[in-house]
């Protein structure tokens, strides 16, 4: 595979400056010459080297190696006064291709993770993507490296209506003891109590109305777990990011830290963070009340020039009925970033510039203010799962319905299938936001999706 590295340069590094006036000026940066060196080069001769030693010097025999194969298929529909229907057929179609081979060892404490991706979509909505950036019509797109740390996506071939990429989606050195845990490489983090919406997940987080969760998009990252004797936990985490320019700064970069905590009856969490040049604080707790799970989120970010509130409080039950397995979840959201009067245009747009940031960066998927979801999961079977949610924008009275079948075929062949109706007002958001041209919203309309997995 063909994979490009980044490497940031270490500005201003010369073993015989050219005047005295440089080399004050060196001696006086000395600190942060040696930080951003260390995050270069350092960074990829150290994971290069460690993982390199480890695969060769450890015991073959243990290599371990699992993945899948996932062949997908989409049908979306587009109403009668949609935009979109000028720039696709409808319905658009389209398939894709996931492929992926998961390779770890473990020598004393040491494990080495890499986990390799064979991507590929073709059809109408993807087509539609690459032909205008009105939206992203509900197709999720294919990950890059653009903003990373280091590349390690490759584009095989690239036509109007076809994509064919592979690239390494994990790629860490993990190290583990009784009491602490580190990893650094390509790896992906998940925080938060959110079910459906979760504000403090923000690295990388799943779309709420996501079919396939199985893998979040990895990122080139340290963290790091301490183990306490009370059985609280810390960790921390630092993602290194590229900006705009492609040159590694600290502005888009996230240092978090989180402590993990419990009492007799609840857990906790207390999080503080710095987030692309924002500083966030979040506490979540989770409890069991009346045989019910309860937990919530709160998150207050502080962009410098205003504050944002995000939160989230969920219930969760489960039970028994008719032989069958059941759970309920019902979830409210307050997106801190939301716009509360409906009005989605483009000019509303252009007055939320934190709003579009986070959905440019795959941080948030709501356009709204305030949301309650419900879903509600019956076990049709042993091997066969029936989930029914509902997402309803209170702002705009706009609504999704997502019916979704995971039925396990036999011991490594899944089938998942779903279906998603979404209703609302034109310039509602299921209902379709507008366009900036009247009486052509940006309008979807029915979709199913299918997907067939066979794991190794």
């Amino acid at each position: 595979m063909a994979v490009r590295l980044k490497i940031p340069a270490c500005a201003g590094m010369t073993r015989h400056p050219a005047s005295p006036e440089i080399a004050r000026q060196l001696q006086g940066r000395r600190t942060a010459w040696i930080f951003l060196c260390w995050r270069g080069r350092a960074i990829v001769a150290a994971v290069g080297m460690a993982l390199l030693t480890i695969f060769f010097a450890g015991n073959v025999s243990a290599l371990e190696l699992r993945g899948h194969a996932k062949l997908q298929a989409t049908s979306t529909g587009f109403p009668s006064d949609s935009l979109l229907r000028d720039f696709s057929d409808d319905p658009a179609r389209d398939t894709g291709i996931d492929l992926r081979a998961n390779f770890s060892d473990r020598v004393d404490g040491w494990t080495w993770h890499a986990d390799y991706q064979l991507l590929a979509r073709q059809g109408d909505q993807l087509e539609l993507q690459q032909q205008t950036s009105l939206v992203d019509a509900g197709y999720a797109t294919l990950p890059d490296d653009e903003r990373r740390v280091f590349d390690l996506t490759h584009r095989i071939s690239t036509r109007d209506d076809r994509v064919i990429t592979h690239r390494l989606d994990r790629f860490y050195l993990s190290h583990t003891s009784d009491k602490t845990v580190f990893n650094i490489g390509r790896q992906a983090v998940s925080w938060g109590n959110g079910l459906i919406y979760n504000p403090v997940d923000f690295f990388n987080p799943f779309d709420p109305a996501a079919i396939d969760t199985e893998y979040k998009t990895g990122d080139d990252m340290l963290y790091a777990q301490y183990l306490l004797d009370s059985g609280d936990d810390l960790q921390a985490v630092w993602v290194e990011r590229r900006d705009a320019d492609g040159d590694v700064e600290a502005e888009v970069s996230s240092i978090a830290l989180k402590y993990h905590g419990f009492t007799s009856q609840a857990e906790y969490d207390l999080l503080a963070a710095e987030h692309y040049d924002s500083a966030v604080v979040a506490l979540g707790v989770a409890l069991d009340l009346a045989d019910a799970i309860w937990r919530s989120d709160i998150l207050v970010t502080d962009s410098g020039a205003d504050h944002f509130t995000s939160a989230v409080l969920n219930w969760s039950y489960s039970w028994i009925a008719w032989d069958k397995n059941l759970s309920a979840t019902v979830e409210y959201f307050h997106n801190g970033f939301g716009i509360d009067d409906g009005d989605y245009g483009p000019q509303a747009l252009a007055r939320n510039p934190e709003l579009l940031q986070r959905l440019q960066r795959g941080e948030l998927f709501t356009l709204g203010e305030n949301y309650l979801a419900a879903a509600l999961t019956v076990e049709l079977a042993p091997l066969w799962v029936l989930t029914s949610t509902l997402f309803n924008n209170l702002d705009d009275d706009s609504r999704l319905l997502q019916i979704f079948s995971r039925h396990d075929l036999q011991q490594d062949l899944q089938l998942l299938l779903a279906l998603n109706l979404p209703q609302g007002d034109d310039g509602s958001e299921f209902g379709g936001i507008e366009s900036g041209i009247a009486g052509r919203p940006l309008a979807l309309d029915a979709s199913i999706f299918a997907q067939l997995a066979w794991y190794f």
